[in-house]
């Protein structure tokens, strides 16, 4: 029984047209040109081609697209791919990484990174964290600190003493006041974070493996 090298589903926006990555790049288009032209679409219909981890060149992209538009009633709508560029590829090392500043960051001092950073010290009033991932200060955190400067929502911020005069995470920004008393009475033991609804929120570092599961690569805890 040969196998199946194209698989067509039906969803509510289209159809999804899921590509095997696994075989040769001439069979796939020999039966993509059989599947399209076996016709019982009516209308216009918008196509989501699927690649998986087949890397294809420009050419060859186009050519899949022009053989699913070929017979007049699909659209490509959108091509998907698990396969990255060197230069995403490049970026993902950057915001992945993990540095340390060991210190004190003083009033009007800047510390930036592209990924995480652990502060281990004080950060004083007027001095600031810029950090592309998470931040995590191993001392007083009186400062400014910006987490996931480059658009990570997921990135959070958390201290030892949690006492900041602005949080900002991606393009969110609090400035602290009395009106926040779980924030003042629980300084010692909390992390900021954007929550479901898009506003940034306050929560007992206990709970950062359930509203972050993904930020430990290494299993444990409680």
């Amino acid at each position: 029984m040969n196998k199946q090298l194209v698989h067509i589903k039906g969803t509510k926006a289209g159809l999804v047209l899921r590509l095997d990555d696994q075989c040769a790049y001439a069979e796939l288009v020999e039966e993509l040109e059989r599947k399209v032209s076996e016709g019982g679409i009516d209308g216009k219909v918008d196509v989501q081609l699927h690649l998986g981890n087949r890397y294809l060149l420009n050419a060859q992209q186009k050519e899949l697209i022009a053989i699913v538009q070929g017979p007049g009633n699909m659209h490509v709508s959108k091509v998907h791919s698990d396969v990255i560029t060197i230069e995403e590829s490049n970026e993902k090392v950057l915001t992945e990484q993990s540095e340390t500043y060991i210190g004190i960051i003083r009033s009007g001092q800047i510390v930036k990174t592209d990924g995480d950073i652990v502060v281990i010290g004080d950060v004083n009033p007027n001095g600031k964290i810029e950090a592309g991932g998470s931040i995590f200060v191993l001392g007083n955190l009186r400062g400014i600190a910006h987490a996931g400067v480059n658009g990570n929502k997921e990135a959070i911020i958390v201290a030892s003493h949690f006492e900041p005069t602005h949080v900002l995470i991606d393009d969110l920004i609090e400035t602290m006041s009395n009106e926040k008393p779980f924030v003042q009475e629980n300084a010692e033991q909390i992390f900021a974070y954007i929550n479901r609804d898009g506003i940034i929120s306050y929560e007992r570092v206990q709970e950062v493996r359930k509203i972050r599961p993904l930020l430990s690569t290494i299993k444990g805890g409680s």
